[in-house]
């Protein structure tokens, strides 16, 4: 499905119904939100895994703009600031309320940036594996590929993310996705996950992530005490592209009365491929805890109890 969201038309799909029957009521389910990493893959990689909290959510999933199966707009627009922006325009075109906004890598920077600019929209906000500044923990990084992946993987990695000579030629993109991919996860992954993906490798080679794109530029850091949600924050302490004190710096950049932080030992990028029934509890009883209104901005947790 389709639909028109500045100037655009954005694809998204729909698991589960919003009403279901309860005795002799329709209980209302809350909208689980999930906006996908990449840049440049589609919703897809969500799935299966995360349909198991269909009972108690309705998920919608979307493609980002110059992603999967939407349509690209402008290149100029392909920007961080531009896509939190959809996210909010679109959950208006359809209207979707207090929806609970779930990122994961640089899905994760997508809901960073729309709930910084649109702070009272979400209900809830989780976020998985992902960093609120470019360019992060680059040695971190190179000591955890080489780590799981030995020294051709590092090599690979320093040349990535430690040396100025300019992004990667293609045998090296090529080697990196034949040796340092696997990497990301301590468990494989499903091959036919990638092979199911509309991946739509322009929009982060030749845009985002190109030589001094904004993957390395942006800086969420001096907005997120704008955030009035409660957040879950989940990261794997084995994670080499995102490392957990990535995620780390995150919570601690938040309100302290809103956030949740879970860290996932011997779990890699995404934590759901290596910890499945582990990740979705936690996300299941965050879902499911009572709504707590928000606060005014500013305020404190006592101004949060008495709400």
């Amino acid at each position: 499905m389709h639909v028109s969201v500045n100037g655009v038309r954005l694809f998204f799909d729909v698991e589960g119904a919003k009403f279901v029957p309860d005795g002799p009521t329709m209980r209302e389910k809350p909208v689980l939100l999930m906006l996908h990493g990449g840049p440049g893959f589609d919703h897809s990689i969500y799935r299966p895994a995360y349909s198991a909290l269909s009972d108690i959510a309705q998920i919608v999933y979307l493609d980002h703009r110059g992603n999967g199966r939407s349509e690209d707009g402008p290149r100029e627009r392909w920007t961080l600031a531009q896509w939190g922006d959809d996210v909010h325009a679109f959950c208006e075109a359809l209207g979707i309320v207090d929806p609970i906004v779930l990122g994961a890598s640089f899905g994760g920077m997508v809901a960073l940036a729309y709930v910084t600019r649109h702070p009272d929209h979400p209900s809830r906000l989780i976020l998985i594996s992902t960093e609120a500044a470019g360019g992060s923990y680059r040695e971190r990084r190179v000591a955890l590929f080489e780590r799981f992946g030995g020294p051709e993987v590092g090599a690979l990695a320093r040349r990535r993310f430690l040396e100025p000579e300019g992004p990667l030629d293609q045998a090296e993109r090529d080697a990196w996705l034949r040796l340092a991919m696997p990497v990301y996860t301590r468990m494989p992954r499903d091959p036919d996950m990638a092979r199911r993906a509309v991946n739509r490798r322009e929009v982060a080679l030749h845009w985002f992530a190109r030589p001094d794109g904004e993957s390395d530029r942006f800086n969420l850091f001096p907005d997120l005490g704008r955030i009035r949600c409660p957040t879950l924050v989940l990261g794997g302490e084995d994670d080499p592209i995102h490392p957990i004190e990535s995620q780390a710096d995150i919570a601690a950049a938040l309100p302290p009365h809103l956030v949740q932080f879970e860290r996932f030992a011997g779990c890699g990028h995404g934590v759901v491929n290596d910890a499945p029934e582990r990740t979705l509890a936690v996300i299941r009883d965050f879902i499911l805890r009572p709504k707590v209104k928000p606060a005014p901005e500013g305020a404190g947790f006592e101004t949060l109890q008495k709400a």
